[in-house]
């Protein structure tokens, strides 16, 4: 049935030309001779003309000052980072009795009706209605793009309500020098009203684009992230094989490095399933939040990497006294802002020597507390109070 009504949708939306081409070949989603992903309708870019600004129109916002929001993404599911965040931004407005409507985004032609319980599932406390973006939006006050692709429908749908973006990464940089990072790099000249994750992003948005941008410091869990009294017996590895960005290879081949020096220590790996590459490796994959904590709790220090805005994997690790050893970048440092964690050059050699360092320090009971107090406090409400001070602010204009 669900397949049923992915060829359905593809041919209302598509043509049975289209149809017939994706049956014909499995590179149907591919640009280029070396089989590039297409993330994007293609027929979206071609509407998109960036440089042209239609009048925004906002709705009359009512009496008691319920905001009525649009939030344009990809089909969330569980374990996503960036779609956490958008749903702990979600669930503070929907606490203070706005709506937030979620219109989903996708190139395989799902249906929102195989997607929604997905959705529901990983995100049950969404209160708002889940519809498919390529049907059209309903006039809101606030219309959000939550990733590059996204930004596309968003900027062409005709629906009233001025144009944000949640901006969470710099993902121009997800791509080598090309067309799709041309693609990405063009939303940030759509006219939107930027709420980056972190001051450097919003920066970087403003100085290079002209895009106006507000941004939020990153929150902790507290809830789910926090120290306790386990004995600490090695090191743990968030490790993202299919997210270039978070650096994999470089991540493996330090933890060789630092297994060569510390034999007896166990090596966590969580994030995907990797298989085995030693006898110190311990392979998590995909593992819930308290599981997560427990791991944190069992390790002197956490490796960390990303090219491109940090993780929020860092703060995890501090509140459960858990040293984050993280590649030296601007970024990295301007977003997490913390003496706690342990930068390094992104050189196998030195990423295995500050780990080391870490898991030889002295008195390392007080270093973990010291860590966990550092990120007492950092809730998400204070990102999601600053989203509602951003939306008061400019919808008033």
């Amino acid at each position: 049935m669900r397949r049923l009504r992915q060829v359905t949708k593809i041919v209302r939306e598509q043509g049975a030309r289209q149809l017939g081409i994706r049956v014909l070949t499995a590179a149907t989603r591919r640009l280029g001779a070396e089989g590039e992903d297409l993330p994007v309708r293609l027929e979206d870019v071609r509407k998109a003309d960036v440089e042209a600004r239609r009048p925004v129109v906002i709705p009359p916002i009512p009496p008691d000052g319920k905001l009525t929001i649009n939030w344009v993404t990809t089909p969330p599911s569980k374990g996503s980072g960036g779609h956490t965040t958008m749903f702990r931004l979600i669930r503070h407005l929907e606490s203070l009795g706005h709506e937030c409507r979620l219109y989903l985004y996708e190139t395989f032609g799902n249906a929102v009706a195989d997607l929604e319980p997905v959705v529901r599932a990983a995100f049950p406390f969404f209160q708002g209605s889940i519809h498919d973006v390529t049907e059209g939006m309903a006039d809101a006050h606030a219309v959000f793009a939550t990733a590059w692709i996204t930004a596309y429908p968003a900027f062409n749908d005709p629906c009233a309500g001025k144009r944000f973006y949640l901006v969470q990464d710099y993902e121009p940089w997800f791509y080598p020098a090309g067309g799709l990072y041309a693609l990405a790099e063009n939303t940030y000249r759509m006219g939107m009203h930027g709420f980056t994750a972190g001051r450097f992003l919003a920066d970087k948005v403003r100085d290079e684009h002209g895009m106006p941008a507000d941004h939020f410091d990153f929150g902790c869990d507290a809830d789910r992230y926090r120290l306790g009294d386990d004995k600490r017996d090695g090191i743990v590895f968030y490790a993202r094989r299919k997210a270039p960005r978070r650096a994999f290879e470089l991540g493996v081949l330090a933890l060789e490095v630092f297994a060569e020096k510390h034999p007896d220590l166990k090596i966590h790996v969580y994030g995907e399933k990797i298989g085995r590459l030693g006898p110190q490796f311990h392979d998590h994959g995909l593992v819930t939040p308290d599981e997560l904590n427990a791991i944190y709790n069992r390790c002197f220090a956490g490796l960390s990497l990303s090219m491109t805005n940090v993780s929020l994997v860092p703060h995890e690790m501090l509140a459960a006294g858990c040293i984050p050893v993280v590649n030296d970048a601007h970024f990295n440092r301007v977003v997490l802002d913390n003496d706690h964690v342990r930068y390094a050059a992104p050189t196998p050699h030195s990423l295995a020597r500050a780990l080391s360092e870490v898991v030889t320090s002295p008195d390392f009971d007080a270093i973990a507390r010291a860590a966990a107090s550092s990120v007492e406090g950092r809730s998400w409400d204070a990102a999601g109070h600053e989203l509602e001070k951003v939306l008061r602010r400019e919808l008033a204009t």
